[in-house]
């Protein structure tokens, strides 16, 4: 299964593939999209484009999205709406299966504790995909993301297998 993992942003949008084959996962692509322009309109077509762009390229079964976070101001937390909301409109016109997994269930599932920080998951992600360097924070996010639902969809096929 190839899963494409999505970590919105109104600035920055990191993205990761990663496929499992049998028991063995394997990092398939990976990046950070910088949304250029001041209007948040022109940033979020930014966001259409590129993510339409990586699934072609790509062609993932499935998407995994983080959900949104508490924030602390407003604004942002407005933005950050809009910029998963494009997102997940890609994804679901593309038709992919999309699941969301809050930051801590992430960071639980990768690190193994939910208050990790951004510099441990890049470690734990570069050593489980046996990447060459961590991948920058929007990206080792992304593929976080991509390599818990995998997980979580690896526990949902054990459950079904036993009933």
């Amino acid at each position: 299964m190839r899963v494409i993992g999505v970590d919105p942003g109104s600035r920055l949008m990191g993205w990761g593939v990663v496929e499992r084959v049998g028991t063995r996962l394997i990092h398939v692509a990976h990046g950070a999209v910088l949304l250029e322009g001041e209007e948040l309109a022109d940033r979020l077509l930014g966001i259409e484009r590129a993510l339409e762009e990586v699934i072609a390229v790509h062609r993932p079964a499935a998407a995994a999205v983080e959900s949104l976070f508490f924030a602390k101001n407003a604004q942002s937390a407005a933005k950050l709406g809009h910029a998963r909301g494009v997102v997940l409109l890609v994804l679901r016109r593309a038709g992919l299966s999309v699941s969301e997994y809050p930051p801590a269930q992430v960071k639980r599932a990768v690190v193994g504790r939910g208050r990790a920080d951004k510099g441990q998951v890049a470690q734990l992600v570069r050593g489980v995909l046996a990447l060459d360097a961590a991948p920058s924070p929007d990206a080792s996010d992304a593929l976080a993301v991509a390599l818990t639902h995998l997980q979580a969809e690896r526990y949902q096929q054990a459950l079904a297998r036993r009933r």
